[in-house]
């Protein structure tokens, strides 16, 4: 797959990405206005890949050096999800646009030991992982003499302790201050939120992420408008280079950054005479699973075939509302049908007319494939 970004303004982006599959390359521009999409941060100690990670996931230029905050300010690419489906559906709709679900990474500059106490302006890289939806965690599994580890040997598990280590403290500061603050008030149902608080920083304390402390739904309601940095879905990327053993954190993928990044400079013929496997739509993929993520898609009438992110066990009025406000406020009920019926069936005026599509109320959870027609 590869992706290229053409614009980055705020209203509007426009990108052009060729899909490659058996035999078959796939080109088509994307016009995508005020999408919603969702964050994952890249982040990890200094020199471990984090920002050849982002250059090989955006195919943007940045800052890459051998010592330690070449990255400042973070850098935010937009990323088409590689999906098989979307470009199977629209050869059966055979649409004027096709328009492909999205994910931003985020690159953070590299944290240090004692970030949460301010070390290597760490306080401003935590704040920055705040805003992200998940973390992606590159860690550190190969040598090389000219690019020192700032902890000095090669220690992938030391290295994931280290960076769990500081969002735990932070979590915990930000406990402690809303804590200090909410002790002076007597309102009953401030009281009541002390205790979930007061319980989530005691696991905290204890070296328990706050993703995996036993809550209720109302206790995580409670916690949701913190943003507390160990809630967030981690998936760890080994940065293996010519190094293939490494056993570490699940979930994890291994990679060898470097060739992804040399890919970079290759036209896909090369790289499919030389045999090369990137594993970046595998990263894509595995980010969007931790975030616990479904695509469903539409039509609209056969003139653009859209791939839509939603989270998993969403009514069809909340999908609705991701693709217009309407279709949320003024949902009377949709037509529903697996993509994989409607490939197998040819178009979607058969399907009606054979009595495949399923018409859904309010109440529908939508399914990870589903493509939808809604009605208002």
């Amino acid at each position: 797959m590869k992706i290229l970004l053409i614009s980055t303004k705020v209203k509007l982006k426009i990108y052009a990405c060729q899909i490659y599959t058996t035999g078959l390359i796939f080109t088509q521009f994307y016009y995508i206005i005020n999408t919603m999409s969702f964050s994952v941060g890249i982040v990890g100690l200094p020199n471990v890949g984090k920002s050849t990670l982002f250059k090989s996931l955006t195919k943007k230029e940045v800052d890459i050096g051998p010592f330690p905050f070449t990255t400042i300010k973070p850098n935010h690419g937009i990323v088409l999800v590689p999906d098989i489906r979307l470009q199977k559906i629209a050869e059966v709709i055979k649409p004027e646009k096709i328009t492909p679900t999205i994910i931003e990474f985020v690159d953070i500059a590299g944290l240090v030991k004692n970030a949460y106490k301010g070390e290597g302006l760490g306080n401003q890289f935590l704040a920055q992982i705040r805003n992200c939806d998940a973390i992606c965690e590159v860690v550190r599994a190969f040598k090389a003499d000219k690019i020192k580890h700032v902890q000095g040997e090669i220690d992938p598990k030391r290295d994931i302790e280290i960076i769990k280590t500081e969002l735990l403290m932070k979590d915990l500061e930000t406990l402690e201050s809303i804590i200090l603050k909410l002790e002076k008030k007597k309102d009953p149902l401030i009281q009541k939120k002390l205790q979930t608080l007061q319980k989530v920083k005691n696991a905290i304390s204890k070296g328990i992420k706050v993703s995996e402390i036993q809550l209720t739904s109302e206790e995580k309601k409670e916690i949701k408008e913190l943003q507390l940095l160990t809630e967030k879905p981690v998936f760890y990327i080994v940065n293996v280079g010519s190094e293939k053993k490494s056993k570490e954190a699940d979930p994890s993928l291994k990679i060898n950054l470097k060739i992804e990044e040399e890919a970079l400079e290759l036209s896909s013929q090369d790289i499919q005479e030389l045999d090369l496997k990137t594993q970046i739509p595998e990263i894509i993929l595995s980010c969007y699973k931790i975030l616990d993520l479904i695509t469903f898609y539409t039509i609209a009438g056969g003139k653009e075939t859209r791939a839509w992110t939603l989270k998993r066990n969403s009514t069809a009025p909340q999908a609705g509302n991701i693709v217009h406000s309407d279709f949320k406020e003024k949902f009377i009920k949709a037509e529903v049908i697996d993509w994989k019926d409607l490939l197998e069936i040819g178009s979607w005026k058969t399907a009606r007319e054979k009595g495949v599509l399923k018409t859904v109320g309010k109440d529908y959870i939508v399914q990870d494939g589903d493509v939808i027609e809604f009605k208002i």
